[in-house]
C-alpha cells in the first residue's frame, strides 16, 4: 500500500456521495442525484453503451451566491451546465427551481424557466449572430419572451448596454459583431444574458478566449452585476488562477463526478484530493525562476466515459491509491473540516 502524502489530514465525518453539499441559505437551485448519459449506437441502430458525461452529482446554489465548477476538458462540466440550462434532458435525477422539477417541464414551462437563466458562452464571436446588429441581438430574447412594446424593448436594451459599460450606447447599437473587439463582444454576450433580468447566471469559461488585460475587467463586471442584482452565478472554468477572485465555493469535477468541494480559501490552502493537487500543480507559475521546473503531474489520460474504471475513477493515475480498495469501491464523501468534502479513500 502506498504512503499517504504528508499534508493530507484525517477526516471525522463521512457522508453519502449523493448528498448535496452545504448551502448557507435556502437554495434558488437544487441539483439532486443528476445523471446525464448519452446513448452510443453502432451502425446507427444497435445500442453499444452510454457516455456517462455526468454521473451522480448533487449540490445546492443559494440566491446571490457564486460557485465555480472546475476541471480539465472532458470532465463533464459543460454538459452539466447545459443540463442546468434545460438544453439537455437528464437521464436521471432532479433539478429543482421555484419548487418545480425542470426535468418534467414541457415546452412552455421550459421557456419560462430559461427566462430566469442567463448564459455567457466561452467564445463571444461564435455566440453572436454575425448578420445582426447589437440592437437586434439584444432585442431578440425580448421579442421571444413576449415584450411587445417597442419603447420598453429599447429602454431595456439601453439599460443592459449601460450596465456592461458600453457607453455612449449610440456608438454600439448599430454595430455588427465583427466591428467590435473581443472584450466588447463578450460585453454584448453578457448584456444579452442579463436582458431578461435572470436569477441565475451561467458563465461557461467567459474569459478563456480573451486577452489577459481584458479578463480582469470582465470578471469585475460579472462580480458587479452579481452584487447589484443579487444574482446566483455558476462559473465554469479550468483556470484555477481566476476562481479565487470571483467564487465563494469550488466544486472539482473529474470524469463526470464531483470529487472535492469546499469554500474557496479552504480549498486553495488545504486541497486534499490527489486530482485537485494535480490541478494546482498544473496552474501556471508567474515566477520566471520556476519556468524550467518540471511539474509533478499524474501520468496517463482521463478515463473513457463509455467504460469508466470501477471504484475511484482517478485510481489508474493516482500515486497514492490503496490496493484492493480504490479499484473496487467508489469512495463516499469524507468531511475534512466544516463544508469541505472530499471523495477519497485516503481519509476513511
Amino acid at each position: 500500500m502506498s504512503v499517504t502524502p504528508e499534508p493530507l489530514i484525517q477526516s471525522t465525518i463521512s457522508t453519502s456521495p449523493t448528498e448535496a453539499p452545504f448551502c448557507p441559505v435556502m437554495p434558488v437551485l437544487s441539483i439532486q442525484d443528476l445523471h446525464v448519459w448519452f446513448e452510443l449506437r453502432q451502425w446507427g441502430f444497435f445500442l453499444a453503451g452510454y457516455v456517462r458525461a455526468v454521473d451522480d452529482i448533487s449540490f445546492d446554489l443559494a440566491e446571490g451566491e457564486a460557485i465555480a465548477i472546475v476541471g480539465e476538458s472532458g470532465c463533464g462540466k459543460t454538459t452539466l451546465m447545459r443540463t442546468i440550462l434545460g438544453l439537455v434532458r437528464p437521464t436521471k435525477g432532479k433539478i429543482l427551481f421555484a419548487n418545480k422539477n425542470i426535468c418534467e417541464l414541457g415546452t412552455i414551462g421550459l421557456r419560462e424557466y430559461r427566462s430566469h437563466m442567463g448564459y455567457v458562452q466561452q467564445d463571444p464571436y461564435g455566440a453572436l449572430p454575425p448578420f445582426l446588429s447589437v440592437r437586434r441581438i439584444l432585442e431578440e430574447p425580448l421579442i421571444i419572451n413576449g415584450v411587445d412594446d417597442r419603447g420598453e424593448r429599447e429602454r431595456r436594451i439601453r439599460k443592459a448596454l449601460e450596465e456592461v459599460k458600453m457607453a455612449p450606447v449610440e456608438d454600439f447599437l448599430t454595430k455588427f459583431p465583427h466591428m467590435l473587439s473581443g472584450g466588447q463582444q463578450q460585453r454584448v454576450v453578457i448584456a444579452r444574458a442579463m436582458i431578461l433580468g435572470p436569477k441565475i447566471l451561467v458563465a461557461d469559461e467567459p474569459v478563456s478566449m480573451l486577452d489577459a488585460s481584458v479578463r480582469v475587467e470582465i470578471l469585475k463586471l460579472l462580480e458587479g452585476l452579481r452584487r447589484t442584482h443579487n444574482l446566483a452565478v455558476i462559473y465554469v472554468t479550468h483556470d484555477l488562477s481566476t476562481v479565487r477572485y470571483f467564487s465563494e465555493r469550488i466544486f472539482v469535477m473529474y470524469a463526470g463526478k464531483i470529487i472535492e468541494q469546499a469554500r474557496v480559501n479552504d480549498l486553495i490552502r488545504h486541497h486534499q484530493h490527489p486530482y485537485t493537487r494535480a490541478l494546482f500543480e498544473a496552474t501556471p507559475d508567474p515566477d520566471a525562476h520556476n519556468a524550467t521546473v518540471l511539474k509533478d503531474v499524474p501520468p496517463g489520460e482521463p478515463p473513457s466515459l463509455v467504460k469508466p474504471p470501477p471504484g475511484c475513477r482517478f485510481h489508474p493515475r493516482c500515486a497514492w491509491k490503496i490496493d484492493g480498495l480504490c479499484e473496487v469501491e467508489e469512495p463516499p464523501y469524507f468531511e475534512m473540516r466544516p463544508q469541505h468534502l472530499v471523495a477519497c479513500w485516503l481519509y476513511r
